[in-house]
């Protein structure tokens, strides 16, 4: 595809994920930095995302919002970048990209807001408990470099940004597993431009 890909971002958003995943694809795109309650809400940004919030891309005619399906819109339309395994070695893949977009993002949004479910609560919500998202997550990734299959995919760069951004704002222990998996990701050069281009994970 030869069209223009705008990304929408702020460097201080899950825009940071997206980031990362453009420049792992390598396409020429266009940035444009929006910023919270001003022009993240103006009437030309909200027919691009009606939530408001960034990140989002705009591919020729096309809008993916949300940071799992940009990841997989990305690894799908740029298949030359080798980013998302054969559809039939997806399995791993769509499960571990889909679980940080669905139980670990919640346990973690209700983990900075302070909210503990009860045991009878915990059977009623998707995550369960923080200690049971991280169990899982540890045992996706303990001893192995990648957590779908033997080579880099989409599914690295959301889940890997997930379990570091967790460390480093304490809500995840520093599990060694995690230490581990995510060391050598973020030696990547892609990984490391976001660093250069939107400056450090905020403190």
């Amino acid at each position: 595809m030869s069209e223009e890909l705008i990304f929408y971002t702020n460097p201080m958003s899950r825009g940071r994920i997206t980031r990362w995943m453009l420049e792992e694809v390598g396409a020429p795109y266009r940035t444009e930095i929006l910023d919270y309650g001003t022009t993240m809400k103006d009437a030309d940004y909200l027919a691009i995302n009606p939530m408001g919030k960034v990140p989002a891309i705009k591919h020729g005619d096309r809008v993916v919002t949300e940071c799992a399906a940009i990841c997989a819109y990305l690894a799908d339309a740029f298949p030359e970048a080798g980013l998302a395994p054969a559809p039939q070695d997806r399995a791993d893949y769509y499960r571990w990209l889909f679980f940080a977009a669905g139980p670990v993002e919640a346990v973690l949004a209700d983990a900075s807001l302070g909210v503990k479910p009860t045991a009878d609560q915990e059977r009623m919500v998707g995550y369960g408990s923080l200690a049971a998202v991280s169990d899982a997550l540890e045992g996706a990734v303990k001893g192995k470099r990648y957590i779908a299959g033997d080579r880099f995919s989409a599914a690295d760069v959301y889940v890997a940004f997930q379990i570091d951004w967790a460390m480093h704002s304490g809500a995840f222990e520093k599990r060694q597993a995690f230490i581990d998996y995510c060391t050598h990701l973020n030696e990547r050069p892609a990984c490391k431009r976001v660093a250069e281009i939107d400056g450090p994970v905020p403190s």
